[in-house]
């Protein structure tokens, strides 16, 4: 709203200071201190409130260090985060942007899903919360809705370096230390997305399509759409998961966030995109203010978030930052990059299924079940201790690593591999 009203005020009359807004750097200033400021203050009244409604965290005694202290510590303070980003996002974003609005959309959207399955958690005292099912529609309506606009929006293009002959090319000056040098584009609708480690790294989802025309396009729509939806649920689920221990989960999203932040501004920006010949993604770079904001919000929340935790995110906060995360890449085009960025979030989920998989198959072939870790998701296995009368086939460590360790030990990883994204920028 402020940088509409900004614009305005300095289009019409010429106010003293309108021009800052149309600073990308300037407006990720206001949205990350906004952010921070709106989690602090907001944050400890919420925290008050949830204590004075009783609206605390059900501790089932599983055998790890520490888990029984954090009984009635308050949860659904994923309310704080998605406070923390809408607000900015709405004063100092352009809201015209097609990619703002799909962020708005993500956020408002998960965060409504996950709300209601915290609520059925705490005031319906159902344990089992929302029925997966209706998770997996809830996601799956997401992923069309973003599939869908990627696919069919006018706005959404990539702009591609041509020839002067070819057709619908037109010339952009690119200004760089002070030499100008023109060249020739042409904005494509395309689902192009980017490969890591691939020299010529521009992979195309409508080659997945074996008919082309009309019938073509419907089947390329639809599997652009399945590939969306699994994005969504993977690292919507992954980060949920995650979420296990005080400023996991929000720690290792600022990590990937701030990550993501350098991508979509490397990728909005004609002149860095062309010297390190990467996609150029008209408008994107807006996501930058966008990405502030999600950082301000998850480094406020850590402030009481932190071990020990006074506040947990709940449900609320976790799948809506996973699903942000999703979409972020999906819209840079970067999405193939989260098994290795979100790392993390794929180890955590792995680790699921393959102890789930071990699990049900030894029962059948052995009557018994038997475990690959001592406990998953994985960041548990180091939180319990070893040869407790635990069929585990990985016993080490022996002995529980403390809570602050595990998640310290994970977060740096988180940022290994953040360079290691970053990297994939010249190593092709």
């Amino acid at each position: 709203m402020l940088y509409h009203l900004f614009k305005y005020l300095g289009t019409q009359f010429d106010f003293p200071g309108a021009g800052l807004f149309q600073y990308l750097s300037f407006r990720s200033a206001i949205a990350i201190i906004l952010a921070l400021l709106i989690t602090l203050l907001l944050g400890k009244r919420i925290i008050r409130l949830l204590q004075r409604k009783q609206i605390g965290e059900d501790i089932r005694d599983l055998g790890l260090e520490g888990q029984l202290q954090k009984k009635g510590t308050p949860t659904m303070g994923g309310i704080i985060i998605l406070s923390a980003i809408l607000i900015p996002i709405l004063l100092v974003c352009n809201l015209t942007n097609v990619y703002i609005l799909l962020m708005i959309v993500t956020v408002v959207w998960l965060g409504a899903i996950g709300f209601l399955d915290d609520y059925i958690k705490v005031f319906r005292k159902n344990k089992q919360g929302l029925q997966g099912r209706f998770k997996i529609i809830g996601q799956t309506g997401l992923g069309i809705i973003i599939a869908t606009t990627m696919f069919f929006c006018d706005d959404i293009v990539v702009r591609d370096r041509v020839t002067q002959t070819t057709p619908n090319a037109h010339e952009e000056v690119i200004t760089e230390r002070n030499n100008e040098k023109r060249i020739f584009v042409s904005d494509v609708k395309t689902t192009q997305t980017t490969i890591p480690f691939v020299k010529e790294n521009e992979f195309d989802y409508e080659w997945l399509s074996p008919w082309d025309g009309a019938a073509g396009k419907v089947v390329g729509w639809a599997l652009y759409s399945l590939i969306i939806i699994f994005i969504i649920m993977a690292v919507s689920n992954g980060a949920n998961l995650t979420d296990g221990m005080d400023g996991l989960a929000s720690g290792v999203s600022i990590v990937i966030g701030t990550t993501l932040g350098v991508l979509a501004y490397l990728s909005g920006n004609i002149i860095y995109a062309d010297y390190l010949k990467i996609m150029y993604i008209p408008n994107t770079g807006e996501l930058v203010v966008f990405i502030a904001a999600f950082i301000g919000a998850l480094v406020g929340f850590l402030w009481y978030n932190s071990y020990p935790a006074q506040v947990f995110m709940g449900d609320t906060g976790s799948l809506t930052i996973g699903g942000i995360i999703a979409v972020f890449a999906i819209v840079i085009r970067k999405e193939l990059l989260i098994p290795v960025l979100c790392g993390i979030f794929f180890v955590e989920n792995l680790s699921v299924v393959i102890q789930t998989v071990y699990f049900n198959y030894t029962k059948r072939k052995y009557g018994e079940g038997r475990r690959i870790f001592k406990m998953a998701p994985l960041h548990h296995h180091f939180q319990k201790p070893g040869h407790a009368g635990i069929a585990a086939l990985i016993q080490k460590p022996l002995q529980p690593l403390p809570e602050a360790k595990i998640v310290t030990r994970f977060w740096i990883v988180a940022v290994l591999l953040a360079v290691i994204t970053i990297v994939t920028l010249k190593v092709r």
